[in-house]
């Protein structure tokens, strides 16, 4: 562990600032969640809650459009992925603090996540004899291509967001400092930009993570074409 971003020390547990900066974060989210939605009302929305239902139903659009019909099962995990990531990747806009996402430490648990919530949602959806049998279609063989290919992907899920987010903090760094504050709007936007369009990368490719494993027991269970099947629908 790099001492150097140690915030305290707890006997033998070593607090840092990543972790630090993250527990703030979901205080001030968990706070924020309740004060926007404690005062909801189904028959006089006020501007709050309006833009609260949009954003819930463009969330809820994006899942149905890779999984059709699995848009509120999926809206509680999808949506906090999105919200955290989003709010993580902004920090780094706020004097003397990095974004969270900008060490590998968080963006490896933020994968692991999703490599157990591709397995949890899968499991529910097709039992777990029929979502294990997938790995061993059309042959027992490629086992292990299966399984190194679950393990790629989650690594190059962390590593791809911590690269990109890491190498963002650094641009804009380096951009002011060489340009001083010449150029701070530009700067500015352009990472809110890169940091919105990452954490919908994140959440686009966890989304379809977890619709691979849920739709893991059609594979499974696809009956092989016969040559009965072939000669349906032909003018004899």
């Amino acid at each position: 562990m790099d001492t150097t971003n140690v915030v305290f020390t707890l006997g033998w547990l070593q607090l840092t600032a990543t972790v630090v900066t993250t527990w703030g974060l979901l205080l001030v989210v968990g706070v924020a969640c309740w004060l926007a939605t404690r005062r909801l009302s189904p028959d006089e929305p006020g501007l709050v809650q309006t833009a609260l239902e949009g954003v819930v139903q463009a969330i809820v659009a994006a899942i149905e459009g890779v999984l059709p019909g699995r848009g509120e099962l999926l809206l509680p995990f999808i949506g906090s992925l999105w919200l955290f990531v989003a709010v993580a990747n902004l920090t780094g806009l706020v004097p003397e603090l990095h974004s969270p996402t900008g060490d590998l430490s968080t963006t490896a648990a933020l994968a692991v996540v999703v490599f157990l919530s591709v397995h949890w949602y899968g499991i529910r959806t097709s039992g777990l004899t029929n979502y294990l049998r997938h790995y061993l279609t059309p042959s027992p063989i490629l086992l292990p291509f299966h399984l190194l290919g679950e393990l790629s992907r989650t690594l190059a899920l962390a590593m791809r967001l911590f690269g990109n987010i890491m190498s963002l903090e650094m641009a804009a760094l380096l951009v002011l400092l060489v340009a001083g504050l010449l150029v701070p709007v530009p700067v500015l936007m352009l990472h809110i930009v890169e940091a919105l369009v990452q954490a919908y990368i994140f959440g686009m490719l966890a989304l379809i993570y977890v619709a691979g494993g849920m739709q893991s027991h059609d594979v499974a269970e696809a009956p092989e074409a016969s040559p009965a099947d072939d000669t349906k629908g032909k003018p004899t």
